[in-house]
């Protein structure tokens, strides 16, 4: 169930390979696909240090020899300490192609978290707030619909399992919001284990646990649905808690 699952058609076979410390889960002429570490940032960073982007570009630089400038989309963006998977567009029709996808929502994003607490609606349900940006000190907060700052979040969760006080959600993201589902969960009293900046108390060895399991979407040249599937990183799978969580599911 954890393993990677992409559904591709059969003439174009494509085997996962690491290039430092990407994970590459597809690639062909218009889609870059990679399991993003912890702690390494999508984009947006000083050119000194590294980020998902710059590294991807060197991917692409090395792999098929380019002496040039590399152009590369990114089209799905995780937070830094947020793993999984991201899409990046290898052109700039398929970036086009696909942000517009992403804003019609026909686009489906699916999480895994684990959240201090029990929910309340054991079996799952939806979530829907106002939230705003606060760019000052690097945070979302929760806010009310008159604010002209305010962006509507809504996403859909399931509960995977149970343990002591902590639980394993499955999270559908509908709306894709900054920060969305780490606020949205402390908001009602779950925060996301090792999200400090949102009230977690318990740490976390690698960044939170918050991954980007499955997206599903059209490819935007040939028009076909394609999933792609990451693994749960390591430390998931070596920490007390998950694994008690995963081996309940």
């Amino acid at each position: 169930m954890l393993e990677t699952n992409i559904l591709l058609p059969r003439a174009e076979p494509f085997m996962p390979l690491s290039f430092g410390r990407l994970k590459i889960l597809y690639k062909d002429n218009h889609l870059l696909v990679i399991n993003k570490p912890a702690m390494l940032p999508t984009m947006g960073v000083a050119s000194d240090k590294e980020s998902l982007l710059s590294l991807a570009k060197e991917y692409i630089r090395q792999k098929h020899n380019k002496p040039g400038k590399v152009y590369l989309g990114v089209v799905s963006r995780l937070d830094a300490p947020v793993t999984g998977v991201v899409l990046v567009a290898r052109t700039s029709k398929s970036a086009a192609r696909l942000s517009e996808a992403f804003r019609q929502r026909q686009v489906q994003k699916i999480y895994w978290a684990v959240v201090a607490g029990i929910p309340d609606k054991s079996h799952g349900g939806t979530l829907e707030h106002f939230i705003r940006k606060d760019e000052r000190h690097r945070r979302v907060h929760v806010t009310h619909e008159n604010n002209p700052d305010a962006q509507f979040a809504r996403l859909h969760f399931s509960v995977l399992s149970k343990h002591r006080d902590h639980s394993l959600l499955r999270i559908e993201l509908e709306t894709g919001r900054k920060h969305q589902i780490r606020v949205q969960l402390a908001k009602i009293g779950h925060p996301i284990l090792g999200d400090f900046k949102y009230g977690s108390e318990l740490k976390f060895p690698d960044g939170i646990a918050l991954h980007a399991q499955r997206l599903e979407l059209e490819h935007p040249v040939r028009k076909e649905t394609i999933e792609f599937e990451a693994p749960l990183p390591k430390c998931w799978r070596k920490h007390r808690l998950t694994t008690a969580l995963l081996s309940s599911c």
